[in-house]
């Protein structure tokens, strides 16, 4: 079985030597590194190519993706994705530090259970320099027992749909999954996409321990806010905005490749339950007081437990947030 690496790079000359050697060093070493870059204009790519020729060991394959123009975060992971042709694809951000296991643990899950579609792990969260911050990224995302419970037990979906608990940075997955994630609608970004699809299709894994160190520097093109108390009143209080709309349509986005690859009607069931609700949301009036008959009917039936982010803590979000 090969492994790929699929790497997305733009200006990182500031960490992508460190992270790249990570990659090189690992007790089970890539057959293939794929670069895929998204018009950097810094020394990233002539670094990635010294690091590669003097530090390379035998038989690791590098192949540079460059672009014209930018791509963003998620069509540029897309193609390094179809550009690797390895059986197994780890994705890697350009700034982070690989423990010195993580395709080797990856792999021995994958040729387990030929089911595993997708792996994702815990991290620990650094700072610029390297210093940990003291916590990791399972716990900065509030990840419950019962969601950890759920992931284990094959309903990884039914978590997913609520919200997205897989950071790519963490991701393994089989290439096969490629064929029913492809291509990648523009409203979901790559990591959530692809994780969402293979629980639908297949099987989903958390390893409860860190693979990766995570750098958080400030100019992460993804990176995670730890949700503390005053983060979540300040999102109650955030205007509404387009954001429950781009929910309804990335919804129906879900709704419609779950039919085209013909995934357990189960699932399907359960994305058109939440596009279903997420129009709903989108359709709530400006006036608060308007809303609450809405709001409770959805209580009611159960929506926000099993399809928001928040629980029913969402109830009074959806209530009290300006139009």
């Amino acid at each position: 079985m090969s492994v790929s690496v699929a790497l997305a790079t733009y200006n990182g000359e500031q960490f992508v030597a460190e992270q790249l050697r990570s990659i090189l060093t690992q007790s089970l070493v890539p057959d293939e590194v794929v670069v895929a870059d998204d018009g950097s204009s810094d020394g990233t790519l002539r670094i990635v190519r010294e690091v590669f020729a003097r530090e390379a060991p035998d038989g690791v394959t590098l192949r540079i993706l460059e672009a014209d123009g930018r791509q963003g975060v998620t069509r540029n992971f897309e193609r390094a994705l179809m550009a690797a042709t390895g059986d197994f694809i780890a994705l890697s951000d350009q700034d982070d530090i690989w423990h010195v296991d993580r395709i080797a643990r990856a792999v021995e899950s994958f040729e387990r259970d030929p089911r595993l579609l997708l792996q994702h792990a815990d991290a620990r969260l650094i700072d610029r320099s390297g210093v940990y911050l003291g916590h990791g990224l399972l716990e900065a995302l509030y990840v419950s027992a019962e969601e950890r419970a759920a992931i284990a037990e094959g309903r990884a979906f039914e978590s997913y749909i609520r919200r997205n608990l897989v950071t790519g940075a963490t991701v393994v997955l089989r290439r096969q999954l490629l064929g029913y994630a492809a291509p990648f609608p523009p409203e979901w970004v790559h990591d959530e996409w692809l994780a969402i699809i293979a629980a639908a299709i297949g099987r989903v894994e958390l390893l409860d321990e860190p693979v990766i160190d995570y750098r958080q520097h400030g100019s992460n093109a993804i990176g995670v806010t730890v949700p503390t108390l005053r983060y979540r009143i300040g999102r109650m209080l955030q205007p509404r905005g387009d954001r429950y709309r781009q929910m309804a349509v990335r919804s129906r986005t879900l709704v419609e490749r779950l039919e085209s690859i013909r995934a357990p009607e189960r699932t399907i069931v359960r994305a058109r339950e939440k596009a279903r609700f997420e129009e709903i949301r989108a359709a709530l009036p400006a006036l608060r007081v308007g809303r609450v008959p809405a709001v409770l009917s959805e209580q009611r039936r159960g929506s926000y437990r099993l399809l928001s982010s928040q629980g029913n803590i969402d109830v009074l979000r959806d209530i009290l947030q300006p139009r």
